[in-house]
């Protein structure tokens, strides 16, 4: 029997045949608008990463993807350049052509859902990158000729190239077929040089490992997940508000926070632009720090 994969303290995140019919029928009655979109960096930097060995840099190609140079390293997490997710289009281009990217050193793989991890993707990356992934993942990437790959459970930790890569808890679930759900773990990626840490989050729901987080990592910057939220009542266990985005923030005591996974493709019923209301709201009620708040264009670089 293959293994199945649980939350802190068994939280459930699986739904009933009813909950999903409720929720498609709130969904017909729904209008949205999709034409306002995230939009692109007006100028982008991509000779100047292709050159950086030297600075640490966070780049946001979409959803998920961002470019990650730190201690003369190129990462990539979760790497998605499809342009279909599903029934529905990409509702940006990515904000650097797989084409254009320099040549990969890393991949952190959060988790199996196909918005997260797509071998069309993985296959055209520049490079021969070492994959670090949740364990349950391997045999995935073993069966397609990729030989590079760890997999990690949570809290473990491997140094390659002098950075140390720690998979961290998540509140989510995985499936790919019919028959895998939760066969593969899923988590956060922690990232630590000398000078800087990167917490990508990866998908979660708002849950006590942020604490637990808190307690083993000193954490400079965030990037956090704040889509796929509505509705509430059927996403919540899986996906952070904007609100809860925030309060996870302050409970890792991080210094930056990156919103991500909003405005690429429409998976739920919120839109980028909802979003990022929702999240500048809640960061002005609570009087926070404008200066630690990073949203970035699809494209745009921060330079750390």
């Amino acid at each position: 029997m293959r293994k199945r994969y649980t939350n802190l303290d068994d939280v459930d995140t699986s739904k009933s045949v009813s909950e999903m019919i409720r929720w498609q029928k709130e969904r017909n009655e729904k209008k949205k608008d999709l034409r306002i979109v995230i939009e692109q960096a007006p100028t982008k930097e991509i000779e100047k990463l292709v050159a950086n060995r030297s600075e640490a840099t966070i780049t946001w190609i979409g959803h998920s993807t961002f470019l990650i140079q730190i201690s003369g390293l190129n990462v990539i997490t979760d790497p998605v350049w499809a342009k279909r997710m599903g029934f529905q289009n990409r509702l940006t281009e990515p904000g650097i052509a797989l084409d254009e990217l320099p040549e990969i050193d890393v991949v952190v793989i959060s988790h199996g859902h196909y918005d997260h991890l797509d071998f069309g993707t993985i296959k055209h990356l520049k490079g021969k990158p070492i994959y670090f992934v949740p364990i349950g993942l391997r045999r995935k990437f073993q069966i397609r000729g990729i030989k590079k790959v760890i997999e990690a459970e949570w809290f473990d930790s491997f140094v390659f190239e002098g950075l140390k890569f720690s998979f961290v808890p998540a509140q989510h679930w995985t499936k790919r077929t019919l028959t895998d759900t939760n066969t593969s773990h899923w988590g956060g990626w922690i990232i630590e040089s000398a000078e800087q840490s990167i917490y990508f989050v990866g998908d979660t729901g708002y849950f006590r490992g942020f604490s637990k987080i808190a307690k083993q990592f000193t954490i400079n910057t965030v990037i956090m997940p704040i889509g796929a939220y509505e509705p509430e009542w059927f996403m919540k266990e899986s996906h952070l508000t904007p609100e809860d985005a925030v309060k996870g923030f302050l409970e890792v005591a991080g210094q930056t926070f990156i919103p991500m996974h909003y405005g690429t493709y429409h998976l739920a019923d919120d839109t980028g632009p909802e979003a990022l209301e929702r999240l500048n709201a809640e960061w002005n009620r609570l009087q926070l720090n404008e200066d630690q708040l990073k949203k970035l264009l699809i494209g745009e670089t921060l330079w750390l």
